[in-house]
């Protein structure tokens, strides 16, 4: 007998301040939040723990309005390479019982068990023995939503399985109409405040008068989301569980938050610099070229905000630094009206082969090839010596912000 489609959304609690719970007894018993900046009370709590959010502390708040609810909470600060180890080490238990895992965040993973059931027992079995597994190993505990589909799992977790006491939840189509339907359109994942807003304004309140409105519609307003957002409602999705799911990259960016206001072409030339190093580099070590440049500046105000986001097509291919680096100067040149800057971004797409490397007849190819060897000898130094062991003169100034980076994840200390 043919086992039915089963797929699990497995998801860590408290990912980041369990993990510190875990590998820090002082704190057992203690209130814990993973901050962002635990020396500035501005900073945003990251993650909280299960005793912490008792208290009433919720993630992305302040510190200072957490340090109000619960003045003796632990405050720690982030490791961000120790929680991507720990989720690699997650996504190799997982491995264990099918070769169909998909990472979906840091704390979420998706497994297709359809074929794993005649070694492994039942969805439920499988995933109660994860969860045994995974909080004896690692002292954590996870929490598992089941379904047909991956939208049927991820909703069985986020409104079922977080929080009844077993920790997992299966849930079918048959039961969207008198489970699912009924809560309100903010319970859909996907629908943010402002999303709730417009639906609301068209009368839709719940996920269940999402569900029956004419899908048609939907997409004619909203577009491919919208689209994916009814078909959420009525618990549909195609799209399978598969190890390649980040594959097929179309680019490549960085951006980062600056410390200060940037008012300046000098300094913004400093960091503009070092996160067309980043992307290159990423693109070199993919085997990538890209003929297309972006540039993003977003303003500090928050009375009269402030940005822009502009790309330019380059003469040819490249993964060379100051090549990309010379297209975005165009771009702030051409649009940048002086407005101070908090936040900047910089991407490459359009990508082929670094072994379709083209000549051009305007071009010191000789040049070229001299400065793209220099950037692969450079990668190497750094993959082996560290970020900062070899960097630029204008690295140096003030402005820089690589060696910060250099100690950060995903914009957070490691």
């Amino acid at each position: 007998m043919k086992n039915e489609k089963a797929i699990l959304l497995l998801d860590m609690e408290s990912f980041y301040a369990s993990i510190e719970h875990a590998e820090n007894l002082q704190y057992a018993g203690k209130p814990l939040v993973v901050s962002g900046d635990p020396n500035r009370r501005s900073g945003v709590i990251l993650a909280a723990c299960p005793l912490a959010k008792e208290k009433g502390i919720q993630n992305a708040e302040r510190l200072y309005e957490a340090q109000q609810k619960c003045s003796d909470i632990v405050v720690v600060k982030p490791r961000m390479q120790k929680y991507v180890d720990v989720s690699l080490r997650i996504s190799k238990l997982l491995g264990e019982y099918t070769d169909l895992v998909e990472p979906y965040s840091i704390d979420e993973q998706f497994m297709d068990v359809t074929g794993s059931q005649r070694l492994f027992g039942a969805p439920q079995e499988i995933a109660s023995e994860i969860q045994e597994r995974i909080k004896e190993e690692m002292n954590l505990r996870a929490r598992v939503g089941i379904g047909e589909n991956k939208v049927l799992a991820k909703l069985a977790c986020d409104l079922f399985a977080k929080k009844n006491k077993s920790g997992i939840y299966t849930l079918t189509e048959d039961m969207m109409e008198l489970e699912i339907w009924p809560r309100p359109i903010s319970d859909l994942f996907g629908v943010g405040k402002r999303m709730a807003i417009h639906f609301k304004s068209m009368g839709i309140r719940t996920i269940g008068h999402l569900a029956q409105t004419e899908g048609s519609r939907i997409k004619e307003k909203f577009g491919l989301h919208g689209q994916v957002l009814w078909m959420s409602a009525n618990g549909i999705d195609y799209s399978p569980v598969t190890r390649a799911a980040h594959a097929g990259r179309k680019g490549f960016g960085n951006g980062m938050t600056l410390p200060r206001d940037y008012t300046t072409k000098e300094d913004l030339h400093v960091v503009l610099l070092e996160l067309c190093e980043e992307v290159c580099s990423r693109a070199r070590h993919a085997g990538k070229m890209g003929a297309t440049v972006s540039l993003g500046l977003n303003g500090a105000s928050h009375v009269e905000k402030r940005s822009f986001h502009r790309q330019l097509t380059l003469p040819t291919e490249t993964n060379i630094t100051m090549e990309v680096f010379n297209g975005v100067n165009q771009l702030l040149e051409q649009h940048w009206d002086g407005f101070p800057v908090r936040r900047v971004s910089v991407g490459m797409t359009n990508l082929q082969s670094d072994q379709n490397w083209q000549m051009s007849l305007l071009d010191d190819n000789q040049n070229r090839d001299r400065l793209s060897q220099i950037g692969y000898v450079m990668d190497h130094i750094r993959d082996k010596y560290g970020k900062v062991a070899i960097q630029r003169a204008s690295s140096l100034k003030q402005a820089s912000q690589l060696v910060d980076r250099s100690k950060k994840i995903g914009g957070h200390y490691k």
